[in-house]
């Protein structure tokens, strides 16, 4: 046989099988891509929490803070970016709370990131560098927190379009659960009296919980990363707790409450103790979950108020 006609058949050959495991490379990368669980990564843990719940099994969830961490000055680590890098869908609040987010999102621009907050209505900070803006703690009201889980159960569907069905049950099973919630902060809430009816506490972090329930809200600064305890932010409330008789004031669990002890010292009003809002307290502490979360701040403030 001529040897040129053979080395050209077995160079055909060669190519026809390099084109086939190619092709089967190619086929096994996309079905391991179709069948592998989405990651998705939250900015802070009250959001992860949300979206475990409307997750279920057919995604991870995860939260670039840990427990207990202060979001708003939150400054991202190198690891941060690894763990972005390795998401397939990012979920942030909006509102201004996360610039450090918007950072990250610069260093990893391939990664889709979905803000939870657009469709929310939301209340506008009236004092303070922030004047005018959007206060961002808008989850603190159960109500809205049904815009959340909605916005996360498109988000996951948008992205991982085999398991939509199931985000949207897992979903629908949830808003029940905080609806349900909501009741019993209606009931819990209900019990103070309205001229006690005071939630006074560090950050400005409770306008919409205190619309939806009828709350009047005192607080030394309005967001965490403005200027903290100041003579002028202490006063304030100090005339305004005299003035009112308000018998409890309170902090958030992860800032000091040195300047809210001194309001106690100086007005008459006792300490009460911490509310937990931008960050979760762990599985060991009282507050593993956002429905933990509302639950145990209405009741903290219920019980102060007796």
């Amino acid at each position: 046989m001529n040897k040129k006609y053979i080395l050209t058949t077995l160079g055909v050959a060669l190519l026809v099988l390099v084109g086939y495991v190619a092709k089967e490379t190619i086929a096994l990368r996309a079905e391991k891509n179709e069948n592998k669980t989405m990651q998705v990564l939250t900015t802070f843990t009250v959001l992860a929490d949300m979206a475990k719940n409307v997750a279920g099994d057919a995604a991870n969830v995860s939260s670039i803070t840990k427990p207990g961490a202060e979001i708003h000055g939150y400054e991202a680590t190198p690891q941060d970016v690894v763990r972005m890098q390795n998401a397939d869908l990012v979920l942030d609040n909006g509102l201004g709370l996360e610039k450090w987010a918007e950072k990250l999102y610069e260093n990893v621009p391939g990664v889709p990131h979905v803000t939870l907050t657009k469709e929310v209505t939301p209340i506008n900070i009236t004092e303070g560098p922030y004047s005018n803006k959007p206060n961002p703690h808008a989850w603190m009201s159960p109500k809205v927190a049904l815009k959340y889980v909605d916005a996360i159960a498109d988000a996951m569907a948008t992205y991982d379009k085999a398991n939509a069905v199931v985000y949207k049950k897992n979903a629908a099973i949830y808003k029940d659960s905080i609806r349900t919630v909501d009741m019993e902060l209606q009931k819990t809430l209900g019990k103070i009296p309205s001229d006690k009816r005071y939630l006074v506490s560090c950050e400005g972090a409770f306008a919409y919980l205190a619309k939806d329930y009828g709350l009047k809200e005192l607080y030394l600064w309005p967001i965490n990363a403005d200027a903290q305890g100041t003579p002028q932010q202490i006063k304030k409330v100090i005339d305004t707790v005299e003035a009112n008789d308000i018998p409890a004031i309170f902090c958030e669990s992860t800032v000091s409450d040195k300047a809210m002890k001194q309001v106690a010292s100086e007005s008459g009003a006792t300490f009460s103790g911490v509310f937990y809002v931008d960050s979760l307290s762990g599985s060991d502490g009282p507050t593993s979950t956002y429905l933990d979360l509302l639950r145990y701040n209405a009741k903290t403030l219920e019980s102060a108020e007796q």
